[in-house]
């Protein structure tokens, strides 16, 4: 069933079409050191061999699972070798990202020199795992999971290489395309499964459920796929997007992701991104957060939906987490500036001396319980950090701050 020709591949037509990257090289008979970025089962292995072939380089591959210095070292010298011959090799690095930084480095040179051609495969996000002068040298292309339109091709292939349909129905077919999750290779074993039943009956979806295993949603709890989720997670509920954020949280939870840090992550959002628009979502955050320790799973996941109900229909403010970010930037402009004296305590004679505390007004014992003092350094001009927005109960904040200005205002001006 592997493709053979570029042609036959599916699912990639933005990097092996006319107008695609690799289309181009092909064209112009140069073909440049790539690394070959996308999900498990969608070509990369496959592409690399067809690259080879479609320009006669000898090709040679290469897992950085099982290999070491020590393979590639004979790797490049038969390179060399097959250079000075006049035939060039393409190198495939299969989880070329399991490679370390100096092993990276060993590359360096014989890309450079065209030695050979690198074709490095990865599931990984480049930028974080491979070395930036590697990547420098080579051509990033990205590959997408397979959709419908491709996993169809796949199936309609291997129908017409097993001469018969497989024994489907139009439910089923479009459950076998859902468990491949976009992953071609495993689309092929379901189809393989299936190919030794025979035509009749055809399977339902419950029926093709019990031939064939559905595997686990592909999700790596501490690589790019769990922060991509979590990022898809906290910026669905900024946006008061409840639905999406409760598909976004059952599929962390379907990967396996820990629970807890959904709680961690939920609860630093309700302070982030509604704060005190509704002061009560810290305290549901809390809450949701002690339910699952005291319930566990999976009585306790009821509670983290339920808060994400909750955070996703609450109002949004992140005035006070732009206040906190404003005085620290002030803070660290300002240095070491000290204090007024008149709000400094004096424990000592020495310090009453020296004018601590001189003139402090104690704001309870004035009528309005507010002396309108100033609390700011000496030859600092007073700033407003927090400006809360008119939503939710930073409306009747925002009040409580214009009444205080007012107050203050009016102190100043000697009328009070």
């Amino acid at each position: 069933m592997r493709p053979a020709g570029l042609e036959q591949v599916v699912g990639q037509d933005h990097l092996i079409g006319p107008e695609g990257p690799l289309g181009r090289m092909l064209a112009a008979g140069r073909l440049t050191s790539s690394i070959l970025w996308g999900p498990p089962g969608c070509g990369k292995t496959t592409i690399a061999r067809l690259l080879a072939a479609r320009t006669d380089l000898h090709f040679e591959p290469l897992s950085a699972v099982f290999s070491g210095v020590a393979d590639l070292r004979k790797v490049f010298d038969a390179a060399a070798k097959r250079k000075e011959t006049g035939r060039g090799t393409l190198l495939f690095v299969d989880e070329i990202h399991r490679f370390n930084r100096a092993q990276q480095d060993g590359f360096l040179p014989f890309v450079e020199n065209g030695t050979v051609v690198l074709v490095g495969a990865t599931t990984e996000n480049p930028s974080f795992e491979l070395n930036g002068a590697l990547l420098s040298r080579c051509q990033v292309l990205v590959l997408r999971r397979l959709d419908d339109d491709a996993l169809d091709a796949l199936i309609d292939r291997a129908e017409t290489e097993l001469g018969r349909t497989l024994p489907l129905t139009t439910d089923s077919r479009a459950a076998l395309k859902a468990m491949a999750d976009g992953d071609g290779r495993y689309f092929l074993n379901l189809i393989e499964a299936l190919s030794i039943l025979p035509a009749e009956p055809a399977l339902d979806a419950a029926a093709l459920a019990k031939v064939v295993q559905q595997r686990a949603p592909a999700y790596d709890k501490d690589r790019e796929g769990h922060y991509n989720l979590i990022s898809a997670l906290h910026k669905s509920l900024r946006g008061s997007d409840t639905d999406a954020a409760l598909y976004w949280m059952a599929r962390m939870l379907e990967g396996g992701e820990d629970p807890l840090y959904i709680c961690r992550r939920l609860t630093r959002f309700a302070v982030e991104d509604i704060g005190l628009a509704d002061p009560n979502a810290a305290v549901q955050a809390l809450t949701a957060w002690d339910i699952y320790e005291r319930l566990g799973s999976p009585e306790g996941e009821l509670a983290l939906a339920q808060l994400v109900v909750y955070l996703g229909t609450a109002p949004k403010s992140n005035a006070a987490h732009t206040a906190y970010k404003a005085a620290r930037k002030s803070a660290k402009e300002t240095g070491s500036l000290m204090p007024p004296m008149h709000i400094l305590n004096a424990p000592t004679r020495m310090m009453k001396d020296l004018g601590y505390n001189a003139g402090y007004q104690y704001d309870h014992d004035t009528a309005e319980g507010f002396s309108g003092q100033n609390y700011f350094p000496d030859g600092m001009n007073r700033r407003r950090f927090y400006d809360p927005p008119e939503r939710g109960f930073e409306r009747e904040v925002k009040k409580r701050l214009d009444y205080w200005d007012r107050l203050r205002a009016k102190k100043q001006d000697g009328q009070g």
